[in-house]
């Protein structure tokens, strides 16, 4: 087919993005508005250039959610500080380093440790910890600790981290600066050019769904990501969570967030983009479904079960049970749709410029 510079139907679109061209946001927002017949043509292209960019083969991150404590206070999540009914926890260092180690028992070869916006935990702490993992387990490190100083980065670094996920939630300035009182998303921004800078693998991502957003918001949001030239992104839906103040609001479903995930995949290519566990919240098959749009990776949860529960960003988490288990888990729900698991690391692989 010859595409024009700028294609019209929604065929031509997906047909545009499937081999390689880049679609301008008038575009995105077609794909964004695409009837249910078209969505699946959708989704099956963007399955198709998964395929060719990382393969069949799901990769693993293995979570430790090791503080529930956090000193901002997001209008969406169940971790802000103003949340006086959540059961708070710390890990101890050694419980970390355990929870570690019993997720290289399993294989998978990365281990994310993520918190709330601590400062309990400090750079030295960090550090430590990364050390330990090292030392021990060979794992792996991302770390998803909120915004940071240059400082800090350079020393997690220098301690061994690989990779850093730090979600942009949104690219409109005004929604962010209502959600996420205090902060500014020019910082969140200038946080992600320091990290790639650094040579972190870098994440970030939105959530979709949220109030006030629109299909021009989420097409910003989108070439963001590509503007970014992230490594990762973690694409979600809003879930509103009973103790926070956007409580009792509906979200979008899980059609958008997979059309923005599919989306996505066609415009980064060879990104590496998780089938996120909130969409099991919305779907018993959300994640399965986010692997046939696009998804290559999949992170189960291994935090301790007496703390996995209190980790209430978002109500109705899976990811129940024990290590076994979730593993097991895994192992059939990705047999049921012919994609096997790969215990490599996982790095998106960036092609050479000749």
């Amino acid at each position: 087919m010859s595409i024009s510079k700028s294609a019209n139907n929604i065929e031509e679109i997906i047909d545009k993005a499937e081999t390689g061209n880049e679609l301008n946001r008038r575009e995105i927002i077609r794909l964004l508005a695409a009837s249910d017949k078209d969505t699946r043509l959708l989704y099956a292209a963007a399955n198709s250039v998964r395929k060719q960019n990382t393969g069949d083969e799901i990769f693993l991150r293995g979570i430790i959610e090791f503080s529930n404590y956090c000193e901002r206070n997001c209008l969406y999540c169940g971790l802000r500080r103003s949340n006086k009914k959540l059961s708070r926890y710390r890990m101890p260092e050694d419980e970390i380093i355990a929870t570690a180690r019993l997720i290289k028992e399993t294989r998978i070869p990365t281990v994310v440790l993520q918190s709330g916006e601590d400062s309990f935990y400090t750079s030295e702490v960090i550090c430590r910890v990364i050390e330990r993992i090292k030392t021990e387990t060979g794992l792996i490190i991302t770390l998803s600790i909120g915004e940071k100083s240059d400082a800090d980065y350079r020393d997690f670094q220098q301690a061994g981290a690989n990779r850093y996920l730090l979600k942009h939630e949104t690219s409109a300035q005004e929604i962010y600066n209502y959600l996420r009182p205090g902060c500014l998303l020019e910082q969140r921004l200038r946080c992600l050019q320091s990290l790639k800078k650094l040579g972190f693998e870098t994440g970030t991502g939105n959530m979709v769904g949220l109030p006030g957003q629109t299909p021009e918001i989420l097409a910003d949001d989108l070439l963001l990501m590509k503007g970014i030239d992230a490594d990762m992104l973690g694409i979600g839906p809003f879930i509103a969570h009973p103790e926070t103040p956007l409580a009792g609001l509906a979200n979008y479903g899980l059609e958008t967030t997979l059309r923005v995930l599919a989306i996505a995949r066609l415009i980064t290519r060879n990104t590496n983009i998780p089938a996120t566990t909130a969409l099991c919240s919305l779907h018993p098959r959300g994640r399965i479904q986010a692997l046939q749009a696009g998804a290559n990776v999949v992170m189960p949860d291994f935090t301790p079960e007496i703390y996995k529960s209190r980790y209430d960003i978002y109500p109705g988490r899976t990811d129940v049970g024990s290590a076994t288990e979730i593993m097991e888990n895994l192992q059939k729900d990705f047999t049921s749709i012919g994609r096997p698991l790969n215990f490599s690391a996982g790095y998106r692989q960036h092609k050479t410029v000749s």
